[in-house]
């Protein structure tokens, strides 16, 4: 498998932690964001939304992270990354999609950039659109995994999966911008969880070949 992304990128952070926690062999392609290669035209033909990552495996491109993802748990089951019961699974698709839709879509890259440049604001003011959008979902996100009583060392039990690989990007990114963690212990404990274990450390960004 290869797998084209950027080491910043949250999205491809995701799949190399899947890819890490399935043990899955793979290279990685680095698609520089912020020198513009994702939208160089040998990219584009490889996926139109110039977006990372990209994921490519005999011979099919695959694209968007969280499909990508259940593509890898569809195809190399063990460890599952998704539970065996429709309501359980359904749990934890809702969880990784409070991040994977309603959080990132609106922090990424593109949308700091197209807030800075052609809109205008300053730095202070795209640090704090970025915060308030994390601290919104990380409200409601903390609060279904400290009331719910189905979190247990992660987001769903003892095992890590779909959920936790798409929490730990987003902690990544609040660390960066330096929000205040304070108000979501629980999501501070499985972050914290999560880092001890190898799949995540090894992904995190700045072990990637394209660190910088």
């Amino acid at each position: 498998m290869k797998l084209y992304g950027y080491f910043r990128s949250s999205a491809a952070f995701r799949v190399r932690i899947a890819l890490n926690l399935k043990r899955i062999a793979y290279k990685q392609a680095s698609i520089h964001l912020r020198r513009g290669e994702q939208s160089k035209p040998n990219f584009l033909a490889m996926n139109p939304q110039g977006l990372v990552p990209a994921l490519e495996d005999d011979g099919q491109i695959f694209i968007q992270s969280l499909a990508i993802i259940e593509y890898l748990d569809e195809t190399h089951p063990e460890p599952p990354l998704l539970p065996g019961h429709p309501a359980d699974r359904a749990r934890v698709r809702g969880l990784a999609q409070i991040i994977g839709c309603d959080i990132h879509p609106i922090d990424n890259l593109r949308v700091l950039r197209y807030l800075a440049d052609p809109l205008g604001h300053d730095e202070k003011t795209v640090i704090t659109w970025f915060n308030h959008w994390i601290a919104k979902g990380f409200e409601a996100l903390e609060t279904v995994l400290a009331r719910d009583g189905q979190a247990g060392e992660f987001c769903h039990g003892d095992t890590p999966g779909l959920a936790d690989i798409c929490l730990v990007p987003q902690c990544f990114n609040a660390q960066r911008h330096a929000l205040d963690m304070k108000s979501y212990p629980t999501i501070a404990r499985i972050f914290a969880n999560c880092m001890k274990l190898d799949a995540f450390e090894k992904a995190r960004p700045e072990k990637q070949p394209d660190a910088e």
